[in-house]
């Protein structure tokens, strides 16, 4: 949506003729719709109380209307009007911290050490940064094929949102009416709400396009007339009625009703992140290393994960006997065509991959974290970093030309040859950043 550049100024002045929210007369604002005058002649009637009859200003401020009861604590945020205006999608490398990024940015929460607003990279690391996990299923009529490169299992979101220490106001109910409050109790203090649905349940995706079990975390930002705008990462604002949200959150059958929101403007001290971020490095570092449990995962489907599971894949990609070998599981053209779509559609994805394998952000990563106290060891881990972005790069491209069923074994040979080169730089890269982490640990400053 356009915005003037003076938005939140008109805002301001509207609020002080009207008595609205800042919310409600900043989309009045957008949307156009003319002043009440019932509303402006209740304004001024207020200023003249408040002024006292003889016309004399009083020594304190004016007052201001008396809020309308949203069921927000005394604690809500104060000075709305000074809010940051929420940001648009801009080179988005991970879904999930890009998103948090614009509603952090629109909350003033900051980097305590740069006082610029949590970048990307950062939130990224913070929620586990880079992982790997993959696997292929084949039934009688098709082959499905699934690559993560992001921090899995351990919950991404929630690592994110504890460990970059904003106040967050987080609630799950199992009422449709309830969960409608706590989301007009966010927009009312003019904060982004993120709630999280199922896909094929939001009315501009396609029956089919997506699988059931596919959900994904949207942030309402705030109301259009009678529906609902969320940022869904697409660059623009779409709009939904609530009826629809509401049925999309209540298709998720865990958290039902989930949602989040940033309460006040506070950061952590610079020594807190610190610790956080070294919490961060060695729970990544020890889950592709493979020296810490999977959570939740079975002791027969870990060989698929971490450095482990590159090697594994590598394995598969060489077999030409076994059934799980891709030799024996692409012996259709169809199926090796469809199969292939997907491994690439995985590498390029936002949400459980990216660009780079999310190497290069994570790189990012270790140059920011190295400002904190105590922490400019990990700068020096970048180079690697990069290094295997481009490797990663490096083997995406080799899915990028057709390639004809007889052709198949030499394709997945050079793939093996490529993964076999990324999980030794990998297992060098993590180990020498989980000695550095451990190092660091015992240092002033960031030890618990």
């Amino acid at each position: 949506m356009a915005q003037p550049a003076n938005l939140k100024k008109l805002a301001r002045e509207r609020m002080e003729r009207t008595g609205e929210s800042y919310t409600t007369a900043r989309k009045n604002i957008l949307t156009n719709k003319p002043e009440s005058p019932r509303a402006a002649r209740a304004a001024e009637a207020r200023n003249y109380s408040s002024q006292g009859k003889t016309g004399k200003q009083n020594s304190g401020k004016a007052k201001s209307a008396k809020p309308k009861n949203t069921g927000q604590s005394a604690n809500a945020p104060a000075d709305l009007d000074e809010l940051p205006e929420y940001p648009a999608p801009e080179n988005v490398v991970q879904y999930d911290a890009a998103l948090w990024h614009r509603v952090l940015t629109q909350a003033g929460v900051t980097n305590p050490v740069t006082g610029q607003p949590y970048s990307e990279a950062m939130l990224a690391g913070l929620a586990g940064g880079i992982g790997f996990m993959q696997h292929s299923f084949q039934d009688e009529d098709a082959v499905s094929i699934a690559l993560v490169t992001r921090a899995h299992p351990e919950p991404y979101t929630q690592n994110l949102l504890t460990r970059c220490g904003a106040k967050i106001n987080e609630r799950t109910t199992g009422s449709s009416v309830r969960a409608a409050e706590y989301l007009d109790t966010g927009l009312d203090a003019g904060r982004a709400v993120v709630v999280r649905v199922a896909v094929n349940a939001l009315p501009w995706i396609e029956e089919g396009e997506v699988d059931e079990s596919d959900t994904i975390d949207l942030a309402v930002v705030g109301e259009l007339e009678d529906d609902l705008l969320v940022d869904d990462g697409s660059g623009a604002l779409n709009p939904i009625s609530p009826e629809d949200l509401a049925a999309a959150r209540a298709r998720r059958k865990r958290e039902k009703f989930w949602q989040a929101w940033i309460t006040s403007r506070r950061s952590p001290k610079p020594q807190v992140l610190a610790a956080n971020v070294l919490d961060a490095v060695q729970e990544t570092t020890a889950r592709l290393l493979g020296t810490s449990e999977l959570r939740g995962i079975p002791v027969h489907f870990a060989k698929n994960f971490g450095i482990t599971g590159m090697r594994t894949f590598a394995a598969r990609l060489r077999d030409t006997e076994g059934k799980t070998g891709w030799n024996q599981m692409f012996a259709d053209a169809e199926q090796l065509e469809t199969g292939l779509s997907q491994l690439a559609g995985f590498l390029s994805d936002t949400r459980f991959g990216g660009i780079g394998g999310l190497r290069g952000l994570y790189a990012d990563f270790l140059d920011e974290a190295a400002d904190l106290p105590g922490l400019a060891e990990l700068g020096e881990h970048s180079a690697a970093y990069a290094q295997l972005a481009a490797s990663w790069i490096d083997f995406a491209q080799l899915l990028e030309e057709p390639v004809e069923t007889d052709q198949r074994q030499p394709l997945f040979d050079k793939m093996a040859q490529v993964m076999d080169q990324i999980a030794d730089a990998e297992q060098d890269a993590a180990q020498s950043l989980a000695d550095t982490a451990a190092a660091l640990r015992t240092a002033e400053g960031v030890a618990h």
